[in-house]
Formats: structure tokens, sequence, C-alpha cells
């Protein structure tokens, strides 16, 4: 990544898990970047089942020194890598396991991701609630990714549906 994308990045980071931690109903444990064991940042938290969530904020695709010109999309995704995260956070003792019951995964542009924070939450807690749906309408129109095995799994936004392909046509 170019060092403008992973300071874009960071600071994304940053202010989405700090709006996370003020918004959702339940204390949020936020980690730092390690660079030295290429661990990125989480935002953490334990649900009433004490089951360990987490959300991961990181670039899908970002421009770089040798492809200045590729797309800069960003993920969001909830509960997601868990074998990452096994190996990197400390379990807190009033943590049972790993919450793998759900995860789901937001590939947006980096201009797009604060706006859905409330939407993100929305959706952690209509699991939380064990509810199927949540009222929450997402503030950019999705194209959901929907699998054999799991209904509401993957969405991107439109837009970096859009700038996702159009780079793909431009590099062909």
């Amino acid at each position: 990544m170019t060092p403008e994308a992973i300071r874009i990045v960071a600071q994304l980071r940053r202010e989405f898990y700090t709006l996370l931690a003020a918004t959702i109903q339940v204390p949020v444990s936020i980690s730092k970047d390690n660079p030295s064991t290429s661990c990125r940042s989480m935002a953490s938290w334990i649900d009433d089942r004490k089951r360990l969530n987490y959300v991961l904020v990181y670039a899908y695709i970002a421009p770089d020194a040798l492809v200045p010109k590729r797309p800069f999309i960003l993920r969001v995704a909830v509960n997601k890598g868990a074998g990452l995260f096994v190996n990197n956070t400390k379990w807190r003792k009033d943590c049972r396991s790993l919450n793998q019951s759900w995860d789901f995964e937001l590939t947006l542009l980096p201009e797009e991701i604060l706006d859905f924070l409330p939407w993100v939450v929305s959706l952690i807690e209509s699991q939380d609630n064990y509810s199927a749906s949540f009222v929450e309408t997402p503030p950019h129109p999705l194209n959901f990714q929907i699998t054999h095995v799991k209904l509401l799994q993957d969405a991107w936004t439109q837009k970096a549906w859009q700038y996702h392909a159009d780079s793909k046509l431009l590099c062909v």
C-alpha cells in the first residue's frame, strides 16, 4: 500500500472502532496494531452468551508502488478470520469461546465506511438478540453475496462493486 493509503486505513480504523465502542451496548476492547507481527488492530466484545466477537477493518485492495491506479476498497469483517484472532489475542477469563455462530463481511469504499457504522451496530445487535432481521436500512445500496450455507454473509456496496468491476476492465 502507498503511505497515504496506510494513513487513511489507520485513521478510518481508529475512528470506526472508537465510534463502535461508543455506540454498541456492551464494553468494547480496542487492540492496537502490531507491525512486528503483522497483527491489525481490532475491536472486540463479549456477548451475553460469554462468546468473544470482533470487528476488523482492513484494506481489501489498495494502490501501491507497483500499481498506483489500483482501486482503494476496504472491508469491515465481523467474526471473520478466527484463526488469526485466537493466536493474537489474550482471552479474557469471562469468555468461554469465539462466536462462530455467525460472521459477516462488508466491502465498501473508504468514504462509505463511517456511514455504515449504525448499520453494522444494528446487524450486531440483531444477532445478539436472536433476530433474523434488522430494521436499520443501509445508508448506501448493497449487493449481497449469498451462499448455500448462510443467508447473509457477504455484502458489497454498489459503488465498491462497480469500482472493482471497472478496475478489472482497465487491467485487461
